[in-house]
């Protein structure tokens, strides 16, 4: 690729790989390899040091994995990305890279169940405690949770499962303002409807299982790194601690803001958490992460159109008593999406049953052309009752503060024929309600 800098479709198929560093080919080589020869104790050296960037083992870094990294990083603006081998990996270590030893996060409780989940469970075991925003559409209940000790803002652009918009803008001005990060799940949106970047945000998370691989066939997770916040701003005293790992050929101790300046939340992800953890992306699923992100513009369009069918549809229906997708009826997120969203506000969305949860049952085991399972952004269309499953670990009481209701079924719009997709609810309908 030339410095030039390439409109998004160029850069989603060429971005990150110059096929002359890769003997010409034309497709993105799969390093199925354990460890990179040094080529000499003197290069060694000099890897060791960071004087020199290239691969010595692939738990770290591996050049297939390194061409996703570098195009999801051009799709949004990022100074850096680390992939890891699941999204869930990915939100954990960014977790630990920002409050590992101590401290809290500030989240919204409209997330994806493991999510929440996690972070009720599994982080105050690591001293790392979770503060719930009361009321997640103000921005200033986000700031009413902010302690000393508050490390970051979570949230995610468009929630699990009720495809309600984050005001990304505000809440970036309210982290700043105490002088903290945004972290932003921007998986249902990927880089084609939505930059996290753009809006304020400093630390992106993709489950790229989802809408930016596209097929359901890999299990992927990314983090990137806006490159803008100042970690050395007294808040975050990991980034300047000086290191034996980090030191020159001289010996002097490093901290990893002197040796990556340009990206520094990224490399102590990778140098760290990646390196010592091991939650590695193995060089094929990199391989299929970037053939699907070939067509993201194409699939998610696609998608998107097929869930406004299916909104209108659903809206028409007797049977359902409520539709939650930034496109619908009432929706408040309306007016964000139509500011955001130029491309379309996503292709997953929720409704309300109105019938008991035996009639739930004979509807989810009717449809035909719907999968039943949990994912999203596949090219097939899914639906699942989330409260039960994706959302199953919440208690009744969580699940309300998500605004979770027990009758919700969650839609991931696929690339079938809508008036298809529209036939086959509509026929499990009437099998549900015979």
């Amino acid at each position: 690729m030339s410095d030039q800098k390439n409109r998004f479709d160029t850069v989603k198929v060429r971005g990150g790989y110059n096929p002359a560093e890769h003997n010409y080919a034309v497709n993105v080589p799969i390093y199925q390899t354990a460890a990179f020869d040094f080529g000499s104790t003197e290069r060694g050296k000099r890897l060791f040091s960071y004087q020199e960037l290239g691969f010595l083992y692939t738990r770290v870094g591996n050049p297939t994995v390194a061409v996703l990294e570098q195009r999801i990083a051009e799709l949004d603006g990022a100074k850096g990305a680390v992939a890891f081998a699941s999204g869930m990996a990915a939100i954990s270590n960014t977790i630990l890279n920002l409050a590992g030893g101590g401290g809290r996060i500030v989240a919204s409780p409209r997330l994806y169940g493991g999510s929440f989940d996690s972070f009720t469970q599994v982080y105050p075991d690591f001293g790392i405690n979770i503060d719930f925003a009361g009321n997640p559409d103000d921005p200033k209940s986000y700031e009413a949770a902010i302690k000393p000790d508050t490390k970051a803002i979570f949230v995610e652009t468009i929630s699990n499962p009720n495809a309600i918009i984050t005001d990304i803008d505000e809440l970036a001005k309210v982290a700043h303002s105490h002088g903290i990060p945004l972290v932003v799940d921007n998986t249902f949106a990927t880089p084609y409807l939505f930059r996290p970047l753009e809006h304020g945000a400093d630390i992106v998370i993709y489950s790229a299982t989802k809408q930016l691989n596209g097929h359901g066939n890999v299990i992927a997770g990314l983090v990137l790194d806006g490159g803008n916040f100042d970690w050395a701003n007294g808040k975050f005293p990991q980034f300047e601690k000086k290191l034996y790992t980090l030191r020159d050929q001289d010996g002097v101790y490093r901290n990893v803001l002197e040796v990556f300046p340009e990206f520094p939340f990224a490399a102590r992800l990778r140098t760290t958490f990646l390196n010592y953890f091991g939650a590695t992306l193995g060089p094929f699923d990199a391989y299929l992460a970037l053939i699907g992100i070939e067509t993201l513009s194409e699939r998610v369009a696609k998608q998107v159109a097929n869930a406004h069918r299916i909104v209108r549809f659903l809206e028409s229906r007797k049977e359902v008593s409520w539709v939650s997708h930034p496109y619908a009826k009432n929706s408040p997120s309306a007016v964000l999406a139509a500011r955001n969203f130029p491309n379309g506000a996503g292709s997953i969305l929720s409704f309300g049953f109105k019938g008991t949860d035996e009639q739930i049952d004979k509807f989810l085991n009717a449809v035909n052309i719907f999968s039943l399972h949990a994912n999203v952004g596949d090219a097939r269309s899914l639906i699942i009752n989330s409260p039960k499953t994706t959302h199953g670990e919440l208690t009744p009481e969580e699940q309300k503060l998500a605004g979770l209701l027990p009758e919700t079924l969650r839609v991931s719009a696929g690339l079938e024929d809508p008036d298809d997709l529209i036939a086959d609810l509509t026929q499990a309908f009437e099998v549900a309600f015979l």
